[in-house]
């Protein structure tokens, strides 16, 4: 057998123990009694320890050198190239820490459940510190490998290539003329009348409503399923996608429209190239991509006048009221406001909330703050950004995300580059289909057989700059962004 059949069959056989751990992750977020947490976590740190020990076997630095040296081709090539990426990556971590972090972050995440409600910081601190040690941990080690700032170093494992300074760069241009173009679109809203969500709205009403959006979505269920947790997330495997939102019976927009966007997600992953399953180059290229084909689900399709115009449609089959109206919907839908959710955030704000996360998450990994120092930086950051205090107010502030409890820092960037990769995507897109006229037969195949043929079935084959440029011609251009928000909006 050559050695790279060798490397290739256990890759596949490291990832169905990453397929347990995903389910049994999608589990503790949605359906397991609270009381079950301290066993799953053990269970699952155990479970983190032995793919770590099959990732960092000794015999896979010789496959890895003899497989260099075989003749393959350029499908086996960029597979190698990322099986060596990861191998790289698992034998940077020694297993104490790996079962550590896993363990400190399964009990912040857990506690934070509650403590998030209850505004309780000083309690949500003390289990904090010790997930931000043991990342900072984590961080130099990768850092002294790459030669990278600690923070780079993080960035590097969710955005390969990319850096803080290019990050630094592209941030500082969007809040150049994102602030104004925010109070110009508020302004220009403010005379507009609109029937606001007001009601009872049903859990199972809006799952029904949210099933019939997927369906339109052509998410396929026969590999997946919509569940409910406290925070909307997409996770399982692509044979076998997880996807959650939450359900607020006062209100029905944050539900539906994260059906939306989580249901992008999981498009992409059952879109991956089946022919690759279990292999990292089979796997999404990275969260920025993963988060570009959620927003393009949300953002450039899901608040289209088209498809708004079908959500007011089957929205109205499940409720009635005037808020229903198509018209309506679209205000509800395109509604411009400084608030302090992120989740929630309109399209227009939602930058400058991911922003203020990046630029804490950098100075805290790379030791410039103290995890101390975060609620006053936050508050500091959320007045200059969109004029808003979170002073005290630690729940809607600083303790509102799911990600940093348990050390995935490095994340957030993903969240904006996505939204432009959306932009360009769609640019690109329209070149080839009248992409409104498609959305209004309410038969999307034609988009998503656009997007299948150039982000889903590329996997992790390209880098990131060559899936962008061959899918659009230009590496990331932000400019599609920017020209995007402001035809919608003004």
């Amino acid at each position: 057998m050559s050695a790279f059949k060798k490397l290739v069959d256990h890759s596949q056989k490291c990832s169905h123990f990453n397929h347990l751990a995903a389910i049994c992750g999608w589990d503790q977020a949605s359906m397991m009694p609270s009381g079950g947490n301290q066993a799953r976590s053990e269970a699952m740190a155990q479970l983190s320890v032995h793919i770590h020990g099959m990732m960092t076997q000794p015999q896979l630095s010789d496959w890895i050198n003899d497989a260099e040296n075989e003749s393959l081709n350029s499908e086996q090539q960029s597979t190698l190239r990322e099986i060596k990426r990861n191998w790289q990556q698992a034998n940077l971590l020694p297993e104490k820490l790996v079962q550590a972090k896993s363990l400190a972050g399964s009990k912040c995440e857990h506690a934070w459940r509650t403590q998030r409600g209850e505004n309780d910081w000083v309690g949500f601190e003390k289990n904090w510190r010790e997930v931000v040690e043991l990342s900072r941990e984590e961080a130099q080690i990768r850092a002294d490998f790459a030669g990278l700032t600690p923070y780079d170093a993080m960035l590097d494992i969710y955005e390969p290539g990319t850096s803080s300074a290019s990050l630094d760069t592209l941030f500082s241009d969007v809040k150049t003329w994102l602030p104004g173009l925010i109070d110009q679109v508020i302004d220009k809203q403010s005379t507009e009348q609109f029937t606001a969500p007001s009601g009872k709205y049903s859990t199972d009403k809006q799952k029904a409503l949210g099933l019939e959006v997927m369906n339109l979505l052509q998410f396929d269920f026969n590999h997946g399923r919509l569940d409910e947790s406290v925070h909307p997330f997409c996770g399982g495997v692509p044979s076998d996608v997880r996807i959650t939102t939450r359900y607020d019976e006062n209100e029905f927009v944050q539900s539906l429209m994260g059906i939306v966007h989580e249901t992008g997600h999981a498009r992409y992953e059952q879109g991956l190239p089946k022919h690759l399953s279990g292999l990292p180059s089979g796997e999404a290229r990275s969260m920025g991509i993963h988060e570009s084909q959620s927003l393009f689900f949300e953002m450039q399709i899901g608040r289209s006048d088209e498809f708004i115009g079908h959500l007011a449609e089957l929205a109205g089959q499940q409720f009635s009221g005037n808020e229903f109206e198509k018209s309506n919907f679209q205000k509800i839908y395109t509604r411009v406001e400084k608030d302090f959710i992120r989740v929630d955030a309109d399209e227009l704000t939602y930058p400058a909330h991911v922003i203020l996360r990046y630029e804490i998450e950098r100075d805290l990994i790379n030791g410039k703050i103290k995890h101390t120092d975060v609620p006053e930086l936050w508050n500091l950051k959320m007045q200059q950004y969109l004029g808003l205090s979170t002073e005290g107010n630690f729940k809607n502030g600083c303790m509102q995300d799911i990600h940093w409890t348990d050390g995935a820092f490095g994340y957030f960037p993903s969240y904006t580059l996505g939204a432009m990769y959306a932009a360009q995507f769609m640019a690109s897109m329209k070149n080839d289909l009248d992409v409104s006229s498609v959305i209004q037969s309410k038969d999307l195949t034609p988009i998503f057989n656009w997007l299948e043929t150039n982000i889903w079935s590329k996997g992790s084959l390209l880098t990131t700059d060559e899936l962008v440029k061959q899918a659009t011609g230009e590496t990331l251009n932000a400019q599609h962004f920017q020209d995007h928000l402001k035809n919608r909006y003004l």
